[in-house]
């Protein structure tokens, strides 16, 4: 079914237990997780485009800056080099690239479809940097093509500090998960020992508010952690590519 993701999985595992346990507080769970987890899984979604997005804007300067030093003219780089990498056909760029085919191939306002560009999606800003060189190329007459080594070199370092912070910040990562299999691996542990944590936690009062409680607790520490972790992201994701704007040439 169209728009159905991973996440309407949590239902049916929800009434899986709730047969199992002959109690409706895991349907009603598996209930309340499924918009939860749709929204965690576009959220990874979009994060991940944007990454690829800033990989692809990258590609696409250095691409323009090698036609420009063989000699092609500006609006030819630039739409050969949108064709060449497929944009108009990417599921991530195909809005971004048919705005700056149709610039490049009619002679349009360029920097200005640059700009534009930068604002339709997350990851796509290296397009506002390479707009204001492009602007200052037209108007200045200043080097067109080194302006965007700076820009596809500022956009790779970006690339790698956000690779290198994500491998740094993967021990965290792996003991938030750990952590929280905790509860499930006392619940095995419980029910070794000859214990029935299912009937004690959904049909008894005291049960069911320890359940709540500890689901509180959970809840708490994992949003903390994770708050800590895409606080360190932030500071990379939401970088902006600074580049050494090329001097004017006196008219």
């Amino acid at each position: 079914m169209p728009g159905v993701g991973p996440e309407a999985l949590c239902l049916p595992v929800g009434a899986v237990l709730a047969l199992v346990t002959r109690s409706p507080l895991p349907l009603v769970a598996g209930a309340v997780a499924v918009p939860l987890t749709g929204r965690a899984l576009r959220r990874r979604s979009e994060r991940a485009a944007a990454e690829r997005r800033v990989t692809a804007v990258a590609a696409l300067c250095g691409a323009v800056a090698a036609d420009l030093r063989a000699g092609r003219p500006p609006h030819t780089a630039l739409g050969d080099a949108v064709e060449a990498a497929g944009w108009p056909a990417s599921p991530d760029l195909a809005e971004t690239g048919r705005l700056l085919l149709s610039a490049a191939r009619f002679s349009g306002d360029v920097p200005e479809a640059l700009r534009e560009a930068s604002r339709l999606h997350e990851g796509a800003h290296g397009l506002l940097a390479a707009a204001a060189c492009w602007q200052v190329a037209v108007d200045g007459g200043a080097g067109l093509a080194a302006a965007l080594d700076r820009v596809a070199a500022a956009l790779r370092a970006e690339a790698d500090q956000r690779d290198d912070l994500r491998a740094q910040l993967a021990g965290p990562r792996s003991t938030a998960v750990l952590l929280s299999l905790l509860p499930a691996f006392g619940l095995v542990l419980g029910a070794g020992l000859g214990a029935d944590p299912p009937k004690i936690l959904l049909h008894t009062p005291v049960g069911m508010a320890c359940l709540v409680t500890g689901g509180l607790l959970e809840w708490a520490g994992l949003a903390w952690t994770t708050r800590i972790i895409r606080g360190a992201e932030g500071g990379t994701a939401k970088r902006t590519v600074a580049v050494e704007a090329p001097e004017r040439r006196p008219s």
